[in-house]
């Protein structure tokens, strides 16, 4: 059985990739067609793979500056050529899942989530470029026609995995498509407990951290630490488009601080010592929830989304039920730490390991490639 991988495109480092990461130890083989791919990220995680790019790869400004091209990614998509190949693994949230295939190969799509900006995130995504109001008209034409070719794409795939019950909802609402969950690969191994009683007072802090865009509201849990004051300390690791926003929020707050881009390890240790984690956005899934979780420590979580499939309130977390910074700190100020069990928390995360999504995965293709 001859195999392919496609993504969508590897210009950064976030929980598709690590999907694509466990998928290329899976069929280490398997040639990994993308639409183009920063040099740096291929050499980090996929060293003497074979990867396959699209003619954007090649364009002026076709890696840093690949949204120049968004309407002509779904041409070069299906420009891939895969007709000797009988098994196709999508892992996409946007263009890879419109490859062509053979009538007789198997089609499988993981798919994180319908493109945002297409389906769910339109009006936002639209209203938050920077852009004056004649210049986004003409952008939402161009999503319009996105939006036909992404719906058409859809119906290429033979068989549709969801990360999540919430992304299985979206598949169905805007693809008409049914699909089985299996959750994404987390390496929960790689974290660890701390003993937090050894703590000073003065050293507890609440984390919260992600790639910094304006749709993870990390604007909210500032908004709240700044209402609750110096008794209660914040940190924040991650970079992105908003940071420079985030900082100027944040002031001269003496509560707040910003770590920057961590490392694996220094990650692994920040969840390993907080109080807890807080993830104040709905997400398709929400990898860094499990990874607090792996590490003995609960979630502070809006109960929206991937959130309400992870936490499990008064066991490995909290909720709060509104997008708005009175209702997270109000939940922050309840919270004691003594309340939860770190070994109980930890192994609630193991449901999520990388070990289980490999199974799954293996047992999902073994059953369906029969059938083609």
């Amino acid at each position: 059985m001859k195999v392919a991988l496609i993504h969508d495109h590897l210009a950064q480092d976030g929980g598709a990739e690590k999907v694509l990461q466990v998928l290329a130890e899976m069929f280490p083989q398997a040639p990994i067609y993308t639409l183009l791919y920063e040099k740096n990220n291929v050499d980090k995680y996929f060293k003497n793979r074979q990867i396959e790019t699209s003619i954007i790869q090649k364009l002026p400004g076709g890696v840093k500056h690949y949204q120049w091209y968004l309407y002509f990614m779904p041409i070069a998509v299906e420009f891939f050529d895969l007709r000797g190949f009988d098994l196709v693994i999508s892992d996409s949230s946007s263009f890879a899942k419109g490859v062509i295939t053979r009538p007789d190969c198997l089609h499988i799509s993981y798919c994180h989530t319908p493109t945002r900006y297409l389906w769910s995130d339109t009006h936002q995504y639209i209203n938050e470029l920077k852009y004056n109001k004649w210049f986004k008209k003409i952008i939402s034409l161009v999503l319009n026609r996105l939006r036909i070719w992404d719906r058409l794409a859809a119906d290429r795939v033979d068989l549709f995995l969801a990360n999540s019950r919430t992304v299985q909802q979206r598949i169905k609402k805007y693809y008409r498509r049914e699909s089985t969950v299996i959750y994404p690969p987390v390496e929960t191994h790689k974290f660890f407990l701390s003993d937090l009683s050894l703590q000073k007072v003065s050293e507890h802090y609440f984390l919260a951290g992600c790639r910094l865009a304006p749709y993870k509201r990390i604007d909210l849990v500032i908004r709240a630490f700044q209402q609750l004051g110096s008794d209660y300390q914040l940190k924040i690791f991650g970079d992105g488009v908003d940071l420079k926003r985030l900082r100027k929020i944040a002031g001269t707050s003496t509560n707040i601080t910003f770590l920057g881009r961590v490392s694996e390890k220094e990650k692994a240790q920040l969840f390993s010592q907080a109080q807890a984690f807080i993830n104040p956005q709905e997400e398709d899934f929400g990898i860094t929830m499990v990874e607090s979780l792996a590490s003995g420590r609960p979630v502070i979580a809006y109960r929206r989304g991937g959130a309400t499939e992870i936490v499990t309130e008064h066991q490995n977390g909290l909720f709060f039920n509104e997008a708005q910074a009175e209702s997270l700190a109000t939940v922050i100020r309840s919270f004691r730490s003594e309340d939860f069990q770190p070994e109980e928390i930890r192994q609630s995360a193991q449901i999520f390991s990388v070990e289980n999504y490999k199974n799954n995965l293996t047992n999902f293709i073994k059953e369906h490639y029969q059938q083609v």
